[in-house]
This record gives structure tokens, sequence and C-alpha cells, in this order.
């Protein structure tokens, strides 16, 4: 059965303002493009776009979606101003949180707040003494109350582990907080078994599969095998869901703990649909909590240069087990020093043949790593909403000397490296138009200035591509996903107008009006 897409402005990504006139597909495939009038006659059903305009699949090539779909049913602390609303949240929640249940509460950022101020673990204790687990929304510190700290083993006398800390008060007493490799007791103590665990993580994930449909997401490059659990937790749901409806793409980043295991067990996935992925790897944490790894102290706290969680000979070990299972690593590098340390071994043990090792982050670089990045097979996962929710606080975390190469987008793609746009959800707003926005203007909409550090603006074109053709470069598939081509796969983000035309502004306005993956519309919008 031949279908003829037709009918609205289709942008093939091949070329900037590239368009055609219609796009025949057959089964799951795209035929041929070309003139309306050549193709109709080969056509079994026509589908007129009715105006709107048709891009390759937009595929957000770095989140969580598990995670993501906690968030859209847990507490959301997003919103809250300070530690006093977010703590007046928390009461809310409590008040009709079973008593067997922990309290989970997602997204709180003390820089949003008016003084800084991050609730005590005493001001949690006064409200529950079930335990209460508070993710920061970089997801690298977590805020709990006592309950959860000793679910996790946590007390009084507790060390810091290596590549995490635990939070202490000036009086050296614990305050809740736990940084990266210090979360896993407590992560680890939640209870995370049997079928209803499972059918839970189910339900989540269509959750978060549904919303980004309607965003116009065709797919995405997810991190979820650790974090849930036996991996075959995790690894069920994503079966259950994608592999069952074949309606969305999904590529599996393997978590380094589970790597191993998952390769002797000889994982089954379902691909194209459920694809395994690269080995993930953290070298650092975050800027928010000052834990990335910098190779010069933070400007606002002269003592600290961040965290790298693995040693060099941990790193090390990791890097070749991946490559002896022929794998690509994909790290979360955040700064530099992180940044630096992996460079050294994806030098040594170059990616094997028909792989891409890639760059997850890469906020604070320098050019000398720039350099050395442009000489490797490597993509780099940028998140521009990053720019918006970090400035202007980050300006005094890292100083101004650093600012030539923070969040350089632009001078990745000038240099040749190649770009893939994700959203680190739900660390961001999973919104693709809300990421070409902020990889264009730099600044959240209705500001009144030109954009934070603007001559690493992007273009439109820049943007919509690196969601596009760079989130198929991530997976060596750019041969048959991220262009409306012959020969590649059928996947379609309709918008209900032209991305590339109006101001930026009017592009915020855009919405999915269908989304299409391998050929069937798997998103319709009702009018």
């Amino acid at each position: 059965m031949k279908q003829l897409w037709y009918g609205g402005t289709i942008y093939t990504m091949e070329k900037e303002n590239e368009t055609v006139e219609a796009v025949l597909i057959e089964d799951d495939k795209i035929t041929a493009v070309g003139h309306l009038e050549e193709l109709s006659e080969q056509a079994d059903i026509k589908i007129d776009l009715q105006g709107a305009a048709m891009y390759p699949g937009f595929v957000d090539s770095h989140l969580h979606m598990i995670f993501q779909g906690e968030k859209l049913i847990r507490l959301d602390l997003a919103k809250a101003a300070s530690a006093e609303e977010m703590l007046e949240m928390i009461k809310e929640a409590a008040a009709s949180t079973p008593e067997d249940k922990w309290l989970f509460g997602e997204g709180w950022n003390e820089n949003n707040f008016s003084n800084g101020r991050i609730p005590t673990i005493k001001e949690l204790d006064d409200i529950r003494k079930e335990p209460i687990l508070l993710t920061r929304v970089c997801h690298h510190v977590i805020l709990g109350n006592s309950a959860a700290l000793e679910a996790g083993g946590v007390n009084q006398d507790s060390p810091s582990p290596g590549g995490g800390e635990i939070g202490r008060d000036s009086e050296g007493k614990l305050n809740g907080l736990l940084f990266d490799n210090a979360m896993n007791t407590v992560t680890n103590a939640i209870p995370r078994v049997g079928e209803g665990y499972v059918q839970g993580l189910v339900n989540e994930l269509n959750l978060c599969i549904d919303d980004m449909l309607a965003k116009g997401l065709t797919g995405g490059h997810t991190e979820d095998m650790h974090y849930f659990g036996h991996y075959t937790n995790p690894l069920t749901a994503f079966l259950r869901t994608v592999g069952e409806k074949h309606h969305f793409r999904v590529n599996l980043l393997r978590h380094n703990a589970v790597f191993k295991e998952m390769m002797e067990d000889h994982v089954p996935f379902d691909e194209p649909f459920v694809e395994p992925g690269a080995m993930k790897i953290f070298t650092d944490g975050a800027l928010g909590g000052s834990t990335a790894a910098l190779s010069e102290p933070y400007s606002d706290n002269p003592n600290n240069k961040g965290l790298l969680i693995q040693t060099n000979q941990e790193l090390e070990e990791l890097v070749k087990l991946a490559r002896h299972y022929h794998e690509a690593v994909a790290v979360h590098i955040i700064g530099d020093a992180g940044a630096e340390q992996i460079l050294t071994l994806l030098e040594k043990y170059p990616a094997p043949s028909g792989k891409r090792d890639r760059l997850i982050h890469a906020c604070v670089l320098r050019e000398d790593l720039v350099e050395r990045m442009a000489k490797l097979p490597v993509v780099v996962d940028i998140q521009p909403l990053f720019v918006p929710s970090d400035f202007p606080w980050v300006v005094k975390r890292l100083g101004n000397d650093r600012l030539d190469y923070a969040y350089a987008w632009k001078t990745l793609l000038d240099k040749g490296i190649m770009c893939a746009l994700g959203t680190d959800a739900p660390v961001e707003e999973i919104n693709p138009i809300s990421t070409i926005y902020a990889a264009v203007e730099r600044k959240k909409p209705g500001e009144d200035h030109n954009g934070y550090l603007p001559e690493q603006k992007l273009s439109r074109f820049e943007a919509v591509r690196a969601y596009t053709v760079g989130s198929a470069q991530a997976i060596c598939k750019e041969h048959e996903r991220g262009l409306i081509k012959p020969g590649y796969v059928a996947d379609f983000s309709i918008f209900d107008r032209d991305l590339f035309k109006g101001t930026s502004e009017e592009m915020l306005e855009a919405k999915a009006v269908k989304t299409v993956v391998a050929g069937r519309i798997v998103f319709n919008r009702k009018k």
C-alpha cells in the first residue's frame, strides 16, 4: 500500500531551505520524493497536509524516559520559588501519601529561590516520619528526611563514598543532601521488585511516550537500565510498550553498572524499535550542585573543583570493557576536567568500526579540548535548554574567564563536530520547540536581551538538523534516518506552522498535528 503525502511544506533537511512537493512511502520506507503530479498516479492513498509543515522525525538524543514518566505523576517541585513554598507543597502531598509508601518529589532547584536556602532534614522530619525523597532538577543531588537516609544505611558516622558526598551542616550533622555516588544506597533501598512494580514502569513509559508523540517526537535515546531495580524491570517495560506497539523508536543506553551483565545475558531487543545503545558512563556531576569536575576551582567556591566519579584507572577499565564487546561509550561530561579525563582514553582506545562515541552535555570546555574532540569520531549531545536554565547564576560559578568555551554549541558545529539535540528530560522540558527556541535565542521567552553568550546561537536550520540528522549520526544511522529521502524510514514530525518562518516567538506557538513512525500515523491532533 503506497501513501502519498502532499499539500504542505515538506523539508528534506538535506540542504537548507530544500523542500519537495510530495513524498511517496510504501510500508515503513520512503520510496520517492518530488513533484506531486509525477508521484500522484503511483499512490493508493493520498494524505493532504492541509498546509502543515513536515520534517524528518524529531528524535531526542538524550533523556531518561522512565524518569520523565515519573515526573508526570510525582510531586513537581520545579515551580517552587522558595524553601518555604517547597515545604508547603511537600506537606500537601504528604497528606495524601499512604504511610507504607515513600513520598517522592522532583525538580527542586535552589537557584530559583530568592535566598538559595534548601529545606533542612529537620523540616522534612517534621512533615513526615516515613521516607521523603526529593530529587534535584539535575538528578545529581537528592534531599531526604531521616527515614529515607536510614533506609539506605546512611547515618552520622557514614563516610562519603568515592565519587560522591554526604551533605553535612556547619556542625557536621547530616543535612539530608546526598551528592552523586552517595545517593546510591538510598535510591537502591526503594522497593523495586514484582510484577506490580514493572507494570508501574509500563504505565509511566506510556505516559512519557504519549506526551512525546504529542510534541512531534518520533524517538528518543534514553538511559534507564540501572535505576529501577534489576535491568530486566525497565527492559521489560520498554518491550511491553514500544515492543508491542511499534509506535516509537528507542535507543537504550546501557549504564556501565549493568552493561557487562546485559552483554553476557545476550539480551533480546526488538530492533528497529527497541535498540541496544552504547555503554553509559559518568565522569562527573553537575554545575548546579557544584559537582561538575573543573580543572580550576569554582569561582564562587575556591576550595572546590567538583567531583570525578571514576578514578583514571576505573574509567579506563570501563572503556576497555566497552571495546571488548565492540561497543561505543556515551559519556556524561559537564566540566572540562571530566572532558579531559575521557578524551585521553578515547584517543587511546578508538571507537570500534561502524560506531561513534558520544559526549553528553559538554558544558564547560577549553580550546585544546575542542581541538582534540574535532579529531575523534564523536557526537556531542547538547541540551540548549541548559542555557536559559543555568544563566545568569552559572556566570558567578564559572567566572568570566571560562565563558568562551561554556555551552559553546556553535563553536562545536563550526569545528565540524557532529551535534545531536536533546533535553535530558526530566531535567529540562521535553518540548522540542522550546529546545529549538533556546538554541536560537539562548534566553527564556519574553526576556528583553540578546541572549546569553549570543555568539553561540544556532540557526533554526542547525537546531532542527541536530534533532534529525544529528540524532541519527549519534547511532550511526544517518544513512537511513534523519532525512526525507528515498530509502529512509518514513518517520515524520508534522507541525501546524513552518518552523523556519516568522519570529522565534511565533515559532513557540507551533504544535504537532501529526506524528508518523514507520509510515503509521501514531499521533493525530484533534481539531
